[in-house]
């Protein structure tokens, strides 16, 4: 068989198992070894070697051991709530404005992104405060469904995020460290969440009903009671902002040692709230396990998978194929990011990276594009695979936590303005990509 051949058999391969519900990483790991085997002439010991190789190169990742030390941080901010004491404060401050409260969990959701990395962890959390706060409040069900979804999904996207730390340790290179891709996130993060912000508004304003003011008699408090509320509250997981990537950007530590400066921080916030005791440190322990274990097992099958396609010769037909077309380099851009938007209606966003990532790059080098900002772009786009059905994360773990209220058309209805919000804002960045660049150059001079 032909090398294009094999190359639409192993995708396919892949995109069909996945549709049987098989595990994603036996699924990579199966395809890729059997594949390998059809192209080695069956070469048992040479696909084992080539396998052992690439998982302990993973291993031996420095890079790497921030993503448990980051999911520990967050399991314990998550159990520690924080964000709730936010919450209360800002729903006091903004509720008086039409769409206020919706408002609300945007900030507070933008703030604990900032201080997790994890969407599952936002999206619960808001889930179970906000969720029933939006409805008793009258707001109308998709709004808040969209609103709670998308705003906890600003979490694997704005620094410190375990897929910013994975596509640096896969990529290896300095243009796209883990440093230079905290620094891009930051302004593309804030875009969003302002033009999520800048939509709740127009939309509330132009439509009360949807999203009402709190009514007057339950804002009895000062304006002095609300800024120190707010003080209070804003001020501890806005010190362990600082102390996470204040350090990486003052290039005072690595974002692993940055990562573990994050831990004590958010031990410290535990013991401060009375929250930290042995049971919550057994229970944050236990799930940072898991899901590293989880990630890491993606990492081994998407290495393995892409070292195999790349290594029959995959690669070079992709490659030939698109840069191949006489078209202008932009169009190639955007074949690319609408794969990878249709692989996240599927697939988990770490084994995209896996298997996209060293097929796609060299094919960007090739046609100039910043390989900073072609990275960031693939990652603002798997933002969405967060929300965009048939298996969009953020869609159930809401359904999960809500009032029973709320209906999965609710929430499928909610979503759609949200997507759409954020092409938009990779429209922005293709048309203003010093958003992505500006602070990684002021930073560490790139």
């Amino acid at each position: 068989m032909s090398v294009e051949v094999i190359t639409i058999l192993m995708f396919a391969a892949l995109m069909g198992s996945i549709a049987f519900g098989h595990p994603l990483a036996i699924t990579l790991t199966a395809v890729a070894t059997i594949f390998g085997l059809l192209t080695n002439g069956f070469d048992v010991p040479g696909l084992l070697g080539l396998f052992a190789n690439n998982a302990w190169g993973i291993f031996l990742n420095y890079t790497l051991v921030a993503i448990p030390l980051f999911i520990f941080m967050a399991q314990i901010l998550d159990r520690s709530k924080v964000s709730e004491g936010l919450f209360e404060a800002l729903y006091i401050v903004l509720g008086g404005l039409r769409g206020g409260l919706g408002m609300a969990v945007i900030v507070v959701s933008t703030v604990f992104a900032a201080t997790t990395g994890i969407v599952g962890a936002s999206v619960v959390a808001m889930g179970l405060m906000a969720g029933p706060a939006l409805l008793k409040r009258g707001y109308d069900r998709s709004l808040s469904a969209g609103i709670i979804c998308s705003s906890g999904t600003l979490g694997i996207l704005i620094p410190p995020s375990i897929m910013l730390v994975v596509y640096g340790g896969l990529t290896g290179q300095k243009e796209t460290s883990v440093g230079n891709l905290f620094a891009a996130a930051i302004l593309p993060g804030l875009l969003l969440s302002g033009l999520y912000l800048l939509y709740v508004g127009i939309r509330c304003y132009l439509n009360p009903k949807v999203g009402p003011p709190i009514p007057a008699a339950d804002r009895t408090a000062t304006v002095m009671q609300k800024v120190t509320m707010t003080l209070k509250n804003f001020v501890p997981p806005f010190g362990l902002i600082l102390t996470v990537m204040g350090t990486i950007l003052a290039g005072i530590a690595t974002p692993t040692e940055a990562a573990a400066l994050g831990c004590v921080g958010a031990l410290i916030l535990a013991l401060v709230t009375r929250k930290l005791n042995w049971e919550v440190i057994t229970q944050a322990s236990i799930s940072t396990a898991r899901t590293t274990a989880m990630i890491m097992a993606l990492f081994v099958g998407g290495k393995f998978f892409s070292v195999v396609f790349l290594s029959m010769g995959g690669g070079d037909v992709v490659a030939d194929v698109l840069l191949g077309m006489d078209v202008s380099p932009y169009v190639v851009f955007i074949i690319m990011m609408a794969v990878v938007f249709f692989m996240g209606m599927f697939i988990d966003w770490a084994a995209i990276l896996l298997v996209v990532v060293p097929i796609f790059t060299p094919i960007a080098m090739d046609l100039n594009f910043n390989p900073l900002w072609f990275a960031m772009m693939v990652c603002i786009n798997l933002q969405t695979s967060f929300l965009t059905p048939p298996f969009g994360y953020s869609l159930f773990y809401f359904k999960g936590v809500a009032p029973p209220e709320y209906t999965m058309g609710d929430v499928y209805r909610g979503i759609i303005p949200f997507v759409t919000i954020q092409v938009i804002g990779l429209a922005l960045l293709i048309a203003f990509p010093q958003i992505i660049t500006y602070l990684p150059d002021v930073f560490f001079g790139r």
